[in-house]
């Protein structure tokens, strides 16, 4: 099911200006569809005393796919994510504004959805790529979050 353009707008908006924290950061929501998301965090505002980009900025824009996804996959009103576990392993400095991507298929929607429905709640993971504007790898993370069911 295809978002509408006033569902991506919101979802945009929502994530990017949600919380204080993300919008100082000046984090952007570049694209999303259903299952899918594209976010951008700049280099400027989030560097560190040697002149790159501070780790915790690296940190956020990884973990925030998360709700992202969310957002575009599931049903608000019956559903809402935790954030369970994530590790992340730095590979070299961020010195450009870094972007990740993330995907879910139909099919691992469905799961999710039809677990949590059963369950109560519903494991879901997935690994990210943190690249530079030269789409260089500058740090990996491994996700793990937890749909619930809300009033379980």
């Amino acid at each position: 099911m295809a978002l509408s353009e006033e569902q991506k707008n919101f979802i945009k908006t929502a994530s990017d200006k949600t919380f204080p924290f993300v919008e100082r950061c000046e984090v952007q929501t570049l694209e999303v569809e259903r299952g899918y998301c594209k976010m951008l965090m700049p280099l400027k505002p989030n560097l560190n005393h040697v002149g790159i980009m501070y780790a915790g900025a690296l940190y956020t824009i990884a973990e925030l796919p998360g709700g992202t996804i969310y957002l575009t996959s599931f049903d608000t009103k019956r559903f809402y994510p935790i954030v369970k576990d994530m590790s992340i392993r730095f590979r070299r400095p961020a010195t450009t504004d870094v972007t990740v991507e993330v995907t879910l298929s139909e099919e691992e929607i469905a799961r999710i959805e039809n677990t949590t429905e059963e369950a109560g709640k519903c494991d879901f993971e997935w690994d990210v790529e943190i690249k530079d504007a030269n789409g260089e790898v500058v740090a990996i993370t491994h996700n793990v979050y937890q749909l619930r069911k809300i009033g379980s």
